[in-house]
């Protein structure tokens, strides 16, 4: 079949020309189809599913009554353009119950439809053609994503073992930190599961103010820490001048689907991401920012939510250990990073995580999502479903069953 006469006019940012064409598939899109392809061949083998980087459980009853609740209001049917005061007043309590940070919810504090449309918001306010944003690998690639589509360019810095898997950021060449304008940081971290300490955060913001670049803390997996409190960038001294936070319910609240967060920080940078979010959405819908605010309101959740995955993490640590993966349960969010195997005693030889990956899901029934980024590593979530500890222990219990019939090898 011939191109249709649009195939000349895509933009290069996503393929010019040859959008469409390429056989490339995205690493997640290369896993669901794995994942399918294991249960079709072996539908009796249950697929022990460690790659789904989702809450596994619903949002609490009473936000879902609240939610049906505000659903049947009248005054809720518009649009609810940059939020309403009422989720941003209960996103500046949060702020300032959890980390002593104050902040003026009318002008520091704005609702984001989840934090992914935040981190391809930001990058219109600052980036031009040239323009560098600086990106922790492996990571989240939105904000990288549209400063290409601005015409900038992505420096990546990779967080490696030897450096606590944060990044070097006396590593950056001169011309590089010239061109800068954004720091894109995530902690806790995803997929390290490595939590940021204050003295990081010191450092970030003394070359923040040194280089002349905003700093872009997404904040999503914060209220899963499990090394000491949970603590805000926003927290730190001069974190406020430099940069903002962005905030989301998924993780720590159960509210993956209903994508609302918030972006707080210094008032002039969260009023950019307002004019431009007027420019790009009408809003989420006014019942879910106040069956929010009335999460937020609530510190049982995140409490409740942060002891499940810790248990799980420490679960899954003392089930992988004794098959030679070598981790421990990380500081903070539901993932656990681990060096991929090299092979397989007497078996095929893995030249990424990647082919690791391919190899459990094809073989052994148990997804994982590899990163070879920054070395090979696969990563483990705990969201599996399971309706009980005792469910927990089995999956475990399956886990070092299926995998120590391997014979992985790591060196």
């Amino acid at each position: 079949m011939s191109d249709p006469y649009f195939q000349q006019l895509f933009a290069d940012r996503v393929g010019g020309v040859n959008y469409g064409q390429g056989a490339e598939i995205y690493k997640f899109e290369k896993i669901k189809r794995a994942k399918r392809k294991a249960l079709a061949e072996r539908p009796e083998r249950k697929l022990i599913d460690f790659g789904i980087g989702e809450n596994d459980e619903m949002a609490p009853e009473f936000v879902r009554r609240m939610m049906a609740e505000e659903i049947g209001k009248p005054e809720n049917r518009g649009y609810a353009d940059n939020g309403n005061q009422r989720f941003k007043d209960a996103a500046a309590r949060f702020m300032e119950r959890n980390f002593g940070v104050k902040l003026d919810a009318a002008t520091e504090v704005n609702h984001c439809i989840g934090s992914k449309p935040a981190l391809a918001m930001l990058p219109a306010a600052f980036i031009n053609p040239g323009d560098v944003t600086l990106m922790t690998v492996p990571g989240y690639p939105v904000a990288g994503t549209h400063t290409r589509y601005y015409g900038g360019e992505v420096h990546k810095l990779p967080l490696l073992a030897k450096n606590g898997f944060f990044p070097d950021l006396a590593s950056i060449p001169a011309d590089v930190r010239r061109r800068a304008k954004l720091l894109v940081l995530n902690y806790p971290n995803s997929p390290t599961g490595v939590v940021a300490t204050r003295e990081f955060y010191q450092r970030v913001i003394d070359f923040a103010q040194k280089n002349q670049i905003v700093v872009m803390q997404d904040a999503a997996h914060i209220m899963l820490t499990y090394e000491g409190a949970p603590f805000s960038f926003l927290s730190v001294p001069g974190a406020r001048e430099v940069g903002v936070e962005v905030h989301s319910l998924s993780k720590g609240f159960h509210m993956i689907g209903w994508r609302i967060g918030w972006v707080c920080g210094h008032e002039r940078i969260v009023r950019a991401f307002a004019d431009i979010k007027d420019n790009s959405d009408s809003g989420q819908f006014l019942a879910i920012q106040n069956a929010a605010a009335a999460a937020l309101d609530n510190d049982e959740i995140p409490r409740q939510t942060r002891a499940k995955y810790h248990r799980r993490l420490k679960k899954l640590a003392d089930a992988l250990n004794p098959l030679g993966f070598n981790v421990k349960a990380p500081g903070g969010t539901y993932f656990i990073y681990a060096r991929a195997p090299k092979g397989v005693s007497g078996g095929p030889k893995f030249e990424t995580a990647e082919a690791a990956s391919q190899y459990l899901i094809a073989e052994h029934s148990i997804s994982t999502v590899p990163w070879d980024d920054a070395g090979a590593f696969l990563r483990f979530s705990v969201t599996y479903e399971a309706a009980s500890e005792a469910e927990e222990d089995a999956l475990m219990g399956m886990t070092r069953e299926r995998l120590g019939g391997i014979r992985l090898v790591f060196e």
